[in-house]
């Protein structure tokens, strides 16, 4: 993307972030479980108020863990949105589970809760709602629905953290709950998530399938004169050198929130007119939900157009991009849930959706040369 005047992302330090890292490195610590990582785990609790917090290497590592913290074996059901990232399902795929693939609601892009409950099995063995673009899925609903029916709820929190769902914030609702801190989130360390537990029953065990299936963590904490193999797990530890870049942000939590939310809320007021105008769709927020401004999207009215905004753009240097694939098409998703599922408002919506330019850095300027384009394009007066 570099080829771009105007990226699509770009993730820039906001604070210390460099001189942390220099400071773990200086101390010594630089694997995981170190200083910084224990400074942002208990950001997240006391922001969150979960009941513990862990960091690990990705999104994706935080929900091999929920997985295996289910005890998700062969035949398990998992019911899972098609419009996601492949990660949400492949950590249960991993375990031996079969998906089973829900559609998406037109207006927030998320789980249809409405279908939810014509979908769970005897064999269903987790729900895994997934806040697109950070806006809260209908967790009163799911939420009902998986407890009357004793099924777990693990939240795909990567888009959503600050996001809330009636003033209570997203990934404090299911049992666990994952966040992603990727170079494209508002919170970066350029590779690296959390598994957040909303139950205390999840949380002994969790560490040591964190720390490879041993009781390590307890040795360290001077509990045990030695550590030993006592569980399934994985290396899933951030070096903290990585969560001194993103203490470094987290410090500046306020100011993130703050300036994302006015990149867009400039894109909305800008673009609403011309939108209207020309048959596009905006981002749909209902009243009971606090977005986390992690992206914004523009659906258009068909994939040619769609396809030929974002050529347009990369000719004046803007980089804008689509977004997921339906994963009940793909040929892992086919094999893996052993039929095709229906899932029509996925498919409509992954070939109309365009992404627009989002990081913390992107200036107003550049915000008005990526409007000025799409005018230019529609021949669009303001």
């Amino acid at each position: 993307m570099s080829d771009y005047q105007i990226p699509f992302n770009r993730s820039d330090p906001m604070g210390r972030e460099l001189e942390y890292i220099a400071s773990a490195v200086e101390g010594g610590w630089i694997s995981g479980d170190g200083r910084f990582t224990k400074k942002c785990q208990r950001f997240l609790e006391d922001k969150l108020g979960v009941r513990r917090a862990f960091l690990t290497t990705s999104c994706t590592g935080a929900l091999e863990m929920a997985a295996l913290l289910l005890n998700i074996k062969p035949g398990d059901e998992i019911i899972v949105p098609s419009f996601t990232f492949v990660s949400t399902v492949n950590a249960f795929v991993l375990r031996g589970a079969r998906p089973v693939f829900i559609d998406i609601r037109r207006d927030t892009l998320n789980m249809d809760e409405s279908l939810l409950e014509d979908l769970i099995t005897p064999k269903t063995r987790a729900i895994l709602p997934v806040h697109y673009a950070g806006v809260g899925c209908a967790m009163d609903e799911i939420m009902e629905i998986a407890r009357r029916y004793e099924v777990p709820v693990v939240e795909d929190n990567s888009h959503g953290f600050s996001g809330k769902y009636r003033d209570r914030y997203l990934g404090t609702f299911g049992e666990l709950a994952t966040l992603s801190f990727h170079e494209s989130k508002n919170f970066s360390c350029g590779e690296g998530g959390a598994l957040l537990m909303n139950e205390d029953r999840f949380v002994k065990r969790a560490e040591i399938v964190r720390e490879k299936g041993t009781d390590r963590s307890r040795f360290f904490r001077g509990e045990l004169d030695k550590y030993s193999w006592v569980d399934i797990g994985s290396s899933y530890l951030p070096s903290d050198m990585l969560a001194g870049f993103l203490w470094g942000q987290m410090e500046k939590y306020d100011f993130i929130q703050q300036r994302r939310r006015q990149i867009w809320d400039y894109y909305f007021a800008r673009l609403n007119g011309w939108a209207g105008t020309n048959g596009i769709n905006l981002p749909q927020v209902p009243p009971e939900c606090e977005q986390s401004y992690h992206m914004f999207y523009l659906l258009m009215s068909s994939l040619e157009e769609r396809q030929q905004v974002i050529a347009f753009l990369k000719s004046r240097g803007i980089c804008a991009v689509f977004h997921y694939l339906p994963l009940h098409l793909s040929q892992m998703g086919l094999h893996s849930a052993g039929r095709k599922w229906d899932c029509p408002a996925t498919e409509e919506v992954s070939d109309l959706l365009v992404r627009l330019p989002f990081y913390n850095s992107l200036a107003r300027e550049q915000q008005d040369v990526i409007v000025e384009a799409l005018f230019e394009y529609y021949g669009y007066q303001d």
